[in-house]
C-alpha cells in the first residue's frame, strides 16, 4: 500500500501494517475524518490550512511505522519482554492512525463551550469500544480483543509504557506530524524541523524500574530542542494568532445562542441531535456524535444565518463572511488592569445594546512549551550521556532548561469591530 503525501513524500505499509491501516481506512468512523479539519477555523487567517485530520492520521501512522523501526534498531537494549512483537506493532499503528477520532467540528470549540459535552479523548475511547462501529468491529477481526488494547494504549495503560508515551506524551507522534503538516499547510516554516534525526537520537533508558524513551547524547540534543522550540513558535504564530481566537470567540458565541436557545425551548433549525442533547445535559449516542463533522455544521450556519432568530442569525452571517471581532493585546505584566479594560469595554458595547456576553471576552492564550516534571518520576524526557547519569532533558538542554514548566500566556480583549475607535480611547486611558 503506497500513499503521496505532501510531507512525508511515499508512506508505504506493507505486510501486518498495510492489513492494519487499509482495513481501518474504510471504516466510515476514519472516514469522518476526511470532513473534520485539522485546524478548525484557521483558514481563514492561513488560506491553505484547509487539511483534514484524515491526513494527519495516516500521517501519525507513518511516523509510528519508522518510531517502531528504531525500537527494533535498539532492541538489544531491551529485556525480552519489553520488545515488541507482531501484536504492540499492530496495536501501535491502530492506536496512532485512530487517536483523533473522537474529535468533532470546529477542533476543540464543542467540546469547550456546550454545558455536559465530552472531550474527544472520552469520545475515541466511546467509539473503539462500541460494538456498532465499524472500526470496533475491524479490530475485532483483526485480533480478538484490539479494540480494547488499543483503548488502554491511547489512556496509558499499555503493557509496554513506552508505546503509550509515543502515542500521547511529552515527544510523540502525534506532535511530530502535526507541527510539520501545519506549518506545510499553513505556509509557515516555525514548526519545522529534523523528523529522521530526531527519531534517530531516540534510545531505551530504565527510570525506576521502567523502561522509557530517551534522547541518546548530545547529537540527540539539537533535533529534540528545534522540535520543542518549533511547537513553541507554532504556537504563538499560528494557532494563537489573534485572528484565529477572535475566529474561536465568533463561533463559540454562535454555540452559546445555540444552546440557549434550546433551553428555552425554541431550538434553531436545522438542528443536530447532539447539539440538542448536550445542551440539555443529556447522553449524546455515539451515532449521534459521529453524525456531526465541519460540512455539517456549516450547512446549520448557513441556515441560521436567515432563520428567526436576530441574534443567531447575526453571528452565523458574521463567521460565514469571516466579519470577525477586533482584537488588543493586553500588557501581561500589569493583570491588574486586566478586570478594568473588560468592564470598560462591556460598558461601552452595551452602551450600544448588544450582548457583552456574546461578544466581549478576555482571552487568554496559554501554553507551556516544554513541561517536565520536577521529581523522579519516571515521566518526562531523559538524555542518556556517556560515562555520566541519566539526566532530565531540561537538565542537559540549556534552551530546554529555561523554557521547562514556563507559561507563557498572551492576554487578549476580544470585542465587536463596530466599536472600535470607543474602545480603544477607553483603553488608552485605562492602560496609558
Amino acid at each position: 500500500m503506497i500513499l503521496r503525501d505532501p510531507i512525508h513524500g511515499l508512506i508505504a505499509f506493507d505486510g501486518m501494517a498495510e492489513r492494519v491501516i487499509r482495513s481501518l481506512l474504510d471504516t466510515r468512523e476514519v472516514q469522518r475524518l476526511r470532513r473534520v479539519r485539522q485546524l478548525g477555523l484557521a483558514s481563514l487567517v492561513f488560506p491553505g490550512a484547509e487539511h483534514t485530520r484524515f491526513s494527519h492520521a495516516i500521517g501519525t501512522a507513518h511516523v509510528m511505522q519508522a518510531l517502531q523501526h528504531r525500537i527494533d534498531a535498539c532492541s538489544d537494549e531491551l529485556p525480552t519482554d519489553q520488545r515488541l512483537d507482531e501484536e504492540a506493532r499492530a496495536d501501535g499503528l491502530a492506536a496512532a492512525l485512530l487517536h483523533d477520532l473522537g474529535h468533532g467540528p470546529f477542533s476543540h470549540l464543542f467540546e469547550e463551550v456546550l454545558p455536559h459535552a465530552r472531550h474527544h479523548e472520552q469520545w475515541t475511547r466511546d467509539i473503539l469500544l462500541d460494538d456498532s462501529t465499524e472500526v470496533h468491529q475491524t479490530l475485532e477481526s483483526l485480533s480478538a480483543g484490539m479494540s480494547a488494547r488499543v483503548t488502554d494504549l491511547l489512556s496509558g495503560n499499555y503493557r509496554l509504557g513506552y508505546l503509550s508515551q509515543s502515542v500521547s506524551g511529552t515527544l510523540d507522534v502525534d506532535r511530530a506530524d502535526y507541527l510539520l503538516r501545519d506549518s506545510h499547510m499553513t505556509g509557515v516554516r516555525y514548526g519545522l524541523y529534523d523528523l529522521d534525526w530526531l527519531l534517530h537520537a531516540l534510545t531505551f533508558a530504565c527510570v525506576e524500574g521502567r523502561w522509557v524513551l530517551a534522547v541518546q547524547g548530545r547529537k540527540g540534543l539539537p533535533p529534540v530542542e528545534s522540535f520543542f522550540l518549533g511547537r513553541h513558535f507554532m504556537y504563538q504564530q499560528v494557532y494563537h494568532h489573534k485572528a484565529t481566537r477572535a475566529a474561536d470567540a465568533l463561533v463559540r458565541a454562535v454555540f452559546m445562542r445555540v444552546s440557549e436557545l434550546i433551553l428555552e425551548g425554541t431550538p434553531p433549525d436545522p438542528l443536530l441531535p447532539a447539539f440538542r442533547a448536550a445542551a440539555l445535559g443529556e447522553s449524546v449516542s455515539v451515532e449521534d456524535y459521529l453524525r456531526m463533522d465541519d460540512a455539517e455544521l456549516l450547512t446549520c450556519l448557513s441556515a441560521w444565518e436567515h432563520g428567526s432568530d436576530h441574534t443567531l442569525a447575526s453571528l452565523s452571517r458574521r463567521l460565514r463572511n469571516r466579519e470577525l471581532p477586533k482584537t488588543v493585546p493586553l500588557p501581561e505584566e500589569r493583570r491588574s488592569l486586566w478586570s478594568e479594560a473588560l468592564e470598560r469595554t462591556r460598558e461601552i458595547v452595551a452602551a450600544h445594546g448588544a450582548r457583552t456576553d456574546l461578544t466581549v471576552t478576555l482571552d487568554r492564550a496559554e501554553d507551556v512549551p516544554y513541561p517536565e516534571p520536577m521529581d523522579a518520576s519516571p515521566d518526562g524526557l531523559w538524555v542518556t550521556l556517556r560515562h555520566q547519569p541519566l539526566r532530565r532533558l531540561g537538565d542537559a538542554s540549556f534552551i530546554l532548561g529555561q523554557l521547562r514548566n514556563k507559561r507563557i500566556e498572551r492576554p487578549r480583549l476580544i470585542f465587536p469591530g463596530d466599536y472600535r475607535d470607543e474602545v480603544l480611547a477607553a483603553l488608552h486611558e485605562v492602560l496609558g
